[in-house]
């Protein structure tokens, strides 16, 4: 049973006399019931259910997506509702956009009047963009307003809402800018609002993800206003929703970036685990076996030169790490913006050049390692070699392909693993092999 305030058990022991000491359990913390609630399937929903509705709203937040989709539509129809009730409009919203559309239908028809309108509101637009992401915590005042007037306001829509909001100045419907919390606490009551404005940014509601993460970056500790098309405001960005996308965002990557489905969890069933992963597994399987080709091409040199063998994982393992290393740099890079195909020659010669020092540096250590323990000079030669050219091949397809998958719509993560591999593979080899056909005559 999950406890949310201190719980103790103790008595007096009328019967034999004697006092039982009082036993006090620290509560779960927050990331213990995250734990619980994701990695305890069968408890999950009672777990849930026990604890008080505060921290359900602040628990719920903190759970993936997948976990999300599995618990709300176990929950009572009851407890659903009094925690949408609870939360923000643009998380309630959230939350309602990931439960079975039948069920969202009945849940929407029993919220709050006010609330029913604002979920409406939020539905209406893309997740993915800036009106997707905001918040409707504000209000909007007149800049001929004075304070005192404005301090009701606020109070008003605390009371209703529970949530400080950020109060926004209007002059002849138009947005001029905002109040600075700090600015209200010293404010005098019978000023007008206009003397304490400060200038806010403003986004369109249809600006894409990426823009919206472009501009927090430039602006990572303020408030931005979400306009329609009309200039009207439609909602606020914190730079908190913000951060909560990124951080889906990075899961999501991260997922992508090992061929995984983004829906899989640690302690999901085998057959839901190979439903996600068999396409890409037989994907590289198919390069798997390119790469073989390649290798059966030669098998004459390797039948005659059997140290061949022994050295040909190092030339791909070294190619496929290189190119991780790249591909890694290249991905963070696309997702800030940093680069895309049009300035990609300096990225590209950058890489080429760091290849090559680390390729001659680890060619010369495995040239020196042969010649100890094989003392064969033109096998060290023919593998300093091969590094090198692999490395080259790594730091050369590990920048260019991510951005020929950006370019033709595919996710760069999860799509240039297996083509940059191949290239490691098939090009390591052939130079390694190739080199040794001609050399070792």
């Amino acid at each position: 049973m999950v406890f949310d305030e201190l719980a103790f058990w103790g008595a007096f022991s009328l019967q034999s006399g004697t006092m039982v000491t009082t036993t006090i359990a620290k509560p779960p913390s927050t990331r213990e019931l995250v734990k619980q609630i994701t990695y305890r399937p069968k408890e999950r929903v009672q777990i849930f259910s026990d604890l008080p509705v505060e921290r359900q709203a602040n628990i719920v937040l903190k759970l993936s997506s997948h976990i999300q989709a599995q618990l709300l539509p176990k929950l009572e129809k009851e407890l659903l509702l009094a925690l949408l009730n609870y939360l923000d409009p643009d998380d309630a919203t959230d939350l309602l956009q990931i439960v079975p559309a039948k069920l969202q239908k009945t849940l929407l028809t029993e919220l709050s009047e006010k609330l029913q309108q604002d979920i409406s509101l939020l539905l209406q637009f893309d997740p993915k963009t800036a009106a997707g992401l905001m918040s409707l915590n504000y209000i909007r005042v007149e800049a001929k307003q004075n304070m005192k007037e404005v301090v009701e306001e606020i109070k008003g829509h605390e009371q209703r809402t529970g949530k400080f909001p950020i109060v926004l100045i209007m002059e002849e419907e138009k947005l001029i800018g905002y109040v600075p919390n700090h600015k209200l606490a010293f404010a005098e009551l019978g000023k007008p609002v206009k003397e304490y404005l400060r200038k806010i940014p403003a986004l369109a509601h249809t600006t894409e993800y990426k823009k919206v993460l472009r501009h927090f970056l430039d602006h990572p500790h303020g408030k931005t206003a979400v306009l329609g098309e009309n200039g009207a405001v439609l909602g606020i960005l914190y730079s908190d929703d913000v951060l909560r996308a990124i951080r889906d965002q990075e899961a999501s990557t991260l997922y992508d970036f090992a061929g995984v489905h983004s829906e899989e969890t640690v302690f999901d069933s085998a057959k839901s685990k190979v439903r996600f992963r068999y396409k890409w597994l037989i994907i590289n399987l198919g390069t798997a076996f390119l790469a073989s080709a390649t290798v059966s091409l030669f098998s004459e040199t390797i039948s005659k030169y059997v140290l061949l063998a022994i050295y040909m994982p190092i030339v791909a393992g070294m190619g496929g790490n290189a190119s991780t290393q790249t591909l890694a740099v290249m991905v963070r890079g696309i997702a800030l913006q940093q680069i895309d195909i049009k300035n990609s020659w300096l990225a590209i010669k950058e890489e080429l050049g760091a290849a090559l020092i680390n390729g001659l540096i680890n060619g010369a250590l495995v040239a020196g390692i042969v010649l100890i323990f094989n003392r064969e000079p033109m096998l060290a030669l023919i593998l300093a070699m091969a590094m090198v050219i692999n490395l080259l091949v790594a730091g050369f397809f590990g920048t260019l392909i991510p951005l020929i998958m950006v370019r033709l719509g595919k996710d760069p993560a999860a799509s240039a693993t297996v083509f940059i591999s191949a290239a490691t593979d098939v090009l390591g080899f052939l130079a390694f092999l190739g080199l040794a056909t001609i050399l070792l005559k």
